[in-house]
């Protein structure tokens, strides 16, 4: 049985919470009326702009195959995917009003009465994309070319889980880096990236580690998925300690070795027509920059040098 260290985790939470309105007595992120959703300011970006511009330097030898995607995603490609299954906490359905003058008139009589509104909403076939990979490995159903291949991809996600943390956002941006090919490459790419992300982001002044970890897998099927993720060290989180003692650490960048979870589902086939494995290094874009303002003051005008330097602020 885990015994929680009540005062520990309090500690925990009122340190996040200062750190919040630390950036936002600054004026870095400008704080909405809902948990975990932000605007960002200018000096934000920069950091931003910055961590994307050394992101691209870093993966130039790869030749990825650049995509951007929207932050919606076809609903008809994420049921084929078990997301809602092992994640329906995290899933954000879009709605819209489909009906007619009826129903209509009935919605303005609720919203004027202080009612619910929403139940004269239908679900549209577009949901908000959960992690930027997925519309990804919908576009690559069929046979792949020789070697496989590896794209840059960048975009919003979204996950419903509204928090105090400011490095738990609803709405955030990755970078990731994505091969699909065989089973062997795959595994190559996630080892090697990994130890290349480490270097990258151990340049900017964190203190970063790497350590085994698991997906927040929903429900009682999702424990055996943990475990099964942790048992064959198919993620790696790197973390960075932004509060002493208090926590080991948080993840702003993973490297992830995804088997044929998602090939399989959208019949995604080497060149030889076996099912193609995949594997990514995803980045955090909103936790970088956080953890670099937590770790080298909220004026980025006063980081060192050199990070400044490999950041072009």
């Amino acid at each position: 049985m885990t015994i929680i260290d009540t005062e520990r985790v309090s500690a925990l939470d009122a340190a996040r919470s200062e750190f919040r309105d630390q950036l936002l007595a600054s004026g870095l992120l400008v704080g909405t009326s809902v948990p975990g959703i932000y605007g960002r300011s200018g000096a934000f970006e920069s950091i931003v702009a910055g961590l994307d511009r050394l992101l691209a330097e870093m993966v130039g030898p790869l030749q990825a195959q650049v995509l951007r995607f929207p932050p919606v995603y076809p609903r008809a490609d994420f049921e084929r995917t078990d997301y809602i299954a092992s994640f329906p906490d995290l899933s954000g359905v879009v709605s819209s009003f489909e009906r007619g003058d009826k129903e209509h008139a009935a919605l303005l009589s609720a919203r004027a009465d202080g009612h619910a509104w929403d139940g004269w909403l239908d679900p549209t076939d577009v949901v908000l994309t959960p992690a930027i990979c997925h519309p990804l490995y919908a576009t690559l159903e069929g046979e792949l070319p020789d070697g496989g291949a590896t794209f840059d991809l960048s975009g919003y996600g979204f996950r419903h889980e509204p928090s105090n943390d400011p490095m738990r956002m609803q709405s955030f941006r990755m970078r990731e880096f994505v091969y699909v090919g065989t089973p062997d490459a795959a595994q190559l790419f996630r080892d090697s990236w990994l130890d290349r992300a480490l270097e990258t982001l151990a340049s900017l002044g964190l203190a970063v580690d790497a350590v085994p970890a698991n997906d927040p897998f929903f429900g009682r099927a999702g424990r055996m998925l943990v475990s099964a993720q942790l048992r064959e060290n198919l993620k790696i989180e790197i973390v960075v300690p932004l509060y002493g003692d208090l926590s080991e650490g948080t993840a702003i960048a993973s490297a992830n070795c995804q088997r044929d979870h998602l090939t399989a589902a959208f019949g995604i086939l080497t060149a030889d027509g076996a099912v193609a494995h995949g594997a990514c290094v995803a980045f955090g874009m909103e936790r970088v920059t956080l953890a670099l303002l937590r770790t080298h003051g909220l004026d980025f005008l006063a980081w060192p040098e050199g990070v400044r330097a490999l950041l072009g602020l």
